[in-house]
């Protein structure tokens, strides 16, 4: 397996880089989900179709990472499915579910992981844990009210490609998530707790957040069933609090938790 990116996912991916011959994972471009110059977008969009069409000439399965938060399931009331509507609520989302359409109308092998809040080490400042953890260091943190938010540790995200690359499925989308949706408030909680300090909130709006159904994910790795649970996202915190308590750097007014 080729691992195409230099950053958080990629790294995380080169455990697998001996298996699976024959298959490319685009680990590059925009990982965060808001503050995003157009030319970020369209340097991935052009990276992407540079390699749909290697892909076609040499037969190889494409992996790609999209969305499954806030950004692409948007709808108010309604579990977010791989196969049902999606109305983006960002140009994040929207970029992503662009690209996803542009591999949908392809003739590559390709499969498509819809990614929630994925934690792990070395991330960028503006991911959602190594954000919350700046933010309540520095005393106040800013929250959208009514958020929830799924996590999933980033080695179960690994089992989860390497098992379905395993398995062949093959063009189509998967949401990768917990199936545990936790309200922020209870994430800024646990993260307290542990650091020992407590911060001001200040929230910044509503919103409405939806459930990710991981139906689709369950049926294909039946191992996924051991993850996710009320106190699966302590577990992830705990597990990767300390390297980002330890990287003191200022908090910024941009970093809302989206």
């Amino acid at each position: 397996m080729e691992v195409m990116g230099s950053g958080f996912l990629a790294a995380n991916l080169a455990t697998l880089a001996t298996s699976h011959p024959g298959v490319v994972v685009a680990a590059f471009g925009v990982s965060v989900a808001s503050g995003i110059p157009e030319a970020d977008f369209a340097r991935e969009a052009t990276r992407l179709y540079e390699l749909i069409s290697r892909c076609e000439r040499r037969q190889e399965k494409l992996v790609f990472f999209s969305t499954a938060s806030a950004a692409m399931y948007s709808m108010s009331g309604e579990t977010g499915r791989e196969d049902g509507p999606v109305f983006p609520s960002t140009a994040y989302g929207r970029h992503n579910l662009a690209l996803e359409a542009v591999l949908a109308a392809s003739p590559v092998d390709y499969l498509v992981l819809r990614l929630t809040h994925v934690v792990g080490p070395a991330q960028h400042a503006q991911m959602l844990v190594p954000s919350l953890v700046r933010q309540i260091q520095s005393g106040v943190v800013r929250l959208h009210r009514g958020a929830r938010r799924d996590l999933i540790d980033v080695a179960d995200l690994v089992t989860v490609v390497d098992r379905l690359l395993a398995t062949g499925v093959s063009r189509t989308v998967v949401n990768v998530a917990s199936g545990t949706a936790v309200p922020i408030e209870r994430l800024v909680d646990h993260i307290e707790a542990e650091l020992g300090v407590r911060a001001d909130r200040e929230y910044v709006s509503d919103v409405t957040s939806r459930p990710v159904s991981i139906a689709r994910l369950r049926g294909l790795v039946p191992e996924i069933a051991r993850i996710g649970g009320e106190d699966y996202y302590r577990r992830v915190l705990s597990k990767y609090l300390g390297e980002y308590a330890a990287c003191r750097t200022p908090a910024t007014a941009t970093a809302t938790t989206t």
